[in-house]
């Protein structure tokens, strides 16, 4: 049996008018120290944000999603943050803000194989 480590995860939701605070999960985010892995996993639902709010800027929401996972990868995508390590990317890309896009609170559990967890949760919390 693989040995399994502490990972922390965070759902990523877009929240198309702050001022009604009505959302949908739109990705996850996953660290996992003893592996140096962060990762996401998005996914919009245009039918559901449209629903939310008819106007929405769908375009400026999957580039803000673009961008989430341009950090997560590192190198040139992660513009500043490329030279972080993969904890600092994580607690920079969860830390609280007042965008269509927001991280949600922390969560913590235990995996094997971290990238096989952040599709998982993908499955589970957003689709």
């Amino acid at each position: 049996m693989s040995e399994r480590n502490v990972f922390e995860y965070a759902v990523l939701k877009v929240v198309p008018r702050v001022e009604r605070g009505e959302c949908i999960n739109a990705g996850v985010l996953v660290y996992c120290r003893a592996e140096s892995f962060v990762g996401v996993r998005t996914h919009l639902d245009e039918t559901r944000l449209l629903a939310l709010d008819p106007d929405v800027d769908v375009a400026g929401v999957r580039a803000a999603l673009r961008a989430v996972e341009g950090v997560c990868t590192g190198g040139e995508a992660a513009g500043q943050a490329a030279r972080d390590d993969a904890g600092r990317r994580f607690r920079w890309l969860i830390a609280p803000r007042s965008t269509v896009v927001q991280p949600g609170p922390v969560h913590t559990g235990l995996t094997a194989d971290p990238a096989a967890e952040t599709e998982r949760l993908l499955d589970l919390l957003v689709r």
